[in-house]
Protein backbone atom coordinates (compact mmCIF):
# COMPACT_ATOMS: atom_id res chain seq x y z
CA UNK A 1 0.00 0.00 0.00
CA UNK A 2 2.04 3.28 -1.22
CA UNK A 3 -0.13 5.61 0.97
CA UNK A 4 1.79 4.20 4.15
CA UNK A 5 4.83 5.96 5.81
CA UNK A 6 7.85 3.36 4.93
CA UNK A 7 8.26 2.41 8.71
CA UNK A 8 4.33 1.83 9.28
CA UNK A 9 4.29 -0.14 5.82
CA UNK A 10 7.20 -2.47 7.39
CA UNK A 11 5.33 -2.42 10.61
CA UNK A 12 1.94 -3.66 8.88
CA UNK A 13 3.60 -6.39 7.10
CA UNK A 14 5.43 -7.46 10.18
CA UNK A 15 2.08 -8.19 11.41
CA UNK A 16 0.64 -9.94 8.62
CA UNK A 17 3.44 -12.82 8.84
CA UNK A 18 2.01 -13.27 12.42
CA UNK A 19 -0.31 -16.29 12.91
CA UNK A 20 -3.26 -16.31 15.66
CA UNK A 21 -2.03 -15.68 19.09
CA UNK A 22 1.48 -14.59 17.48
CA UNK A 23 -0.46 -11.38 16.11
CA UNK A 24 -1.49 -10.59 19.88
CA UNK A 25 2.67 -11.59 21.20
CA UNK A 26 3.61 -8.91 18.22
CA UNK A 27 0.88 -6.38 19.83
CA UNK A 28 2.42 -6.67 23.19
CA UNK A 29 6.00 -6.33 22.01
CA UNK A 30 5.12 -3.08 20.76
CA UNK A 31 3.52 -2.30 24.13
CA UNK A 32 6.57 -2.27 26.47
CA UNK A 33 8.59 -0.57 23.22
CA UNK A 34 5.62 2.25 23.93
CA UNK A 35 8.64 5.57 24.78
CA UNK A 36 8.00 7.61 28.11
CA UNK A 37 6.75 11.09 27.38
CA UNK A 38 9.54 13.62 27.55
CA UNK A 39 9.92 15.77 30.43
CA UNK A 40 8.83 18.50 28.82
CA UNK A 41 5.63 16.74 28.27
CA UNK A 42 5.43 14.46 31.31
CA UNK A 43 2.25 16.05 34.03
CA UNK A 44 1.60 18.21 31.49
CA UNK A 45 -1.71 16.37 29.88
CA UNK A 46 -3.31 19.85 29.62
CA UNK A 47 -0.91 20.46 26.80
CA UNK A 48 -2.25 16.64 25.23
CA UNK A 49 -5.45 15.83 23.24
CA UNK A 50 -7.70 13.31 24.80
CA UNK A 51 -8.43 10.12 22.51
CA UNK A 52 -12.11 10.16 23.48
CA UNK A 53 -13.01 7.06 21.43
CA UNK A 54 -10.80 4.41 23.92
CA UNK A 55 -12.66 3.38 26.70
CA UNK A 56 -8.50 3.62 27.88
CA UNK A 57 -7.68 7.45 28.64
CA UNK A 58 -4.92 7.97 26.07
CA UNK A 59 -3.55 11.17 25.69
CA UNK A 60 -1.87 11.96 22.80
CA UNK A 61 0.47 15.16 21.20
CA UNK A 62 1.98 16.08 18.07
CA UNK A 63 4.96 18.31 17.75
CA UNK A 64 6.29 19.35 14.98
CA UNK A 65 10.01 20.18 13.56
CA UNK A 66 11.33 20.67 10.15
CA UNK A 67 8.30 19.93 8.21
CA UNK A 68 7.92 16.65 10.14
CA UNK A 69 5.57 14.85 12.94
CA UNK A 70 6.52 13.48 15.95
CA UNK A 71 3.81 11.73 18.52
CA UNK A 72 4.13 11.45 22.25
CA UNK A 73 1.38 9.47 23.57
CA UNK A 74 0.16 8.94 27.17
CA UNK A 75 -1.56 5.39 28.01
CA UNK A 76 -1.85 3.40 31.10
CA UNK A 77 0.43 0.56 31.53
CA UNK A 78 -3.01 -1.73 32.68
CA UNK A 79 -3.93 -1.14 28.93
CA UNK A 80 -1.23 -3.27 27.07
CA UNK A 81 -3.43 -3.59 23.64
CA UNK A 82 -3.89 0.37 23.49
CA UNK A 83 0.02 0.43 24.36
CA UNK A 84 0.60 -1.50 21.61
CA UNK A 85 -1.37 0.16 19.28
CA UNK A 86 -0.10 4.07 19.81
CA UNK A 87 3.81 2.48 20.46
CA UNK A 88 2.97 0.97 16.66
CA UNK A 89 1.58 4.22 15.49
CA UNK A 90 4.02 6.18 16.33
CA UNK A 91 6.94 4.18 15.37
CA UNK A 92 5.40 3.95 12.13
CA UNK A 93 4.46 7.77 11.63
CA UNK A 94 6.86 9.70 13.42
CA UNK A 95 9.11 11.44 10.88
CA UNK A 96 6.07 11.78 8.53
CA UNK A 97 4.89 15.14 6.97
CA UNK A 98 1.16 15.99 7.69
CA UNK A 99 0.36 15.34 4.36
CA UNK A 100 1.70 11.84 4.65
CA UNK A 101 0.20 11.19 7.88
CA UNK A 102 -3.12 12.55 6.22
CA UNK A 103 -3.12 9.98 3.06
CA UNK A 104 -3.22 6.68 5.80
CA UNK A 105 -6.07 5.04 4.82
CA UNK A 106 -8.18 4.77 7.85
CA UNK A 107 -8.55 1.05 7.52
CA UNK A 108 -5.06 0.04 6.84
CA UNK A 109 -5.13 -1.99 10.08
CA UNK A 110 -6.86 -4.71 8.16
CA UNK A 111 -3.81 -5.52 6.22
CA UNK A 112 -1.87 -6.32 9.76
CA UNK A 113 -4.61 -9.10 10.07
CA UNK A 114 -5.50 -7.63 13.68
CA UNK A 115 -9.27 -8.01 12.76
CA UNK A 116 -8.67 -11.56 13.51
CA UNK A 117 -7.69 -11.65 17.02
CA UNK A 118 -9.27 -8.33 18.03
CA UNK A 119 -13.07 -7.44 19.03
CA UNK A 120 -14.39 -4.52 16.74
CA UNK A 121 -14.64 -2.20 19.84
CA UNK A 122 -10.46 -2.91 20.31
CA UNK A 123 -9.98 -1.35 16.82
CA UNK A 124 -12.17 1.35 16.79
CA UNK A 125 -9.89 2.34 19.50
CA UNK A 126 -7.33 1.95 17.24
CA UNK A 127 -9.18 4.14 14.65
CA UNK A 128 -9.92 6.04 16.53
CA UNK A 129 -6.44 6.93 17.41
CA UNK A 130 -5.22 6.80 14.30
CA UNK A 131 -8.26 9.69 13.39
CA UNK A 132 -6.91 12.15 16.25
CA UNK A 133 -3.02 11.88 14.61
CA UNK A 134 -4.47 12.77 11.29
CA UNK A 135 -6.55 15.49 13.15
CA UNK A 136 -3.22 16.79 14.85
CA UNK A 137 -1.28 17.09 11.99
CA UNK A 138 -3.35 19.32 9.71
CA UNK A 139 -3.49 22.26 12.30
CA UNK A 140 0.41 22.28 13.33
Amino acid sequence: MSSLPKKLNEIVEEFALCEGQEKLEHLLYYAEQLEPLPEWLAGAREEMEQVHECMTPVFIHAHREDGRLTYYFDVPAESPTVRGFAAFLSEGINGSTPAQVADIPDAFYLRTGLNQVLSPQRLNGLSGILANMKRLALPL
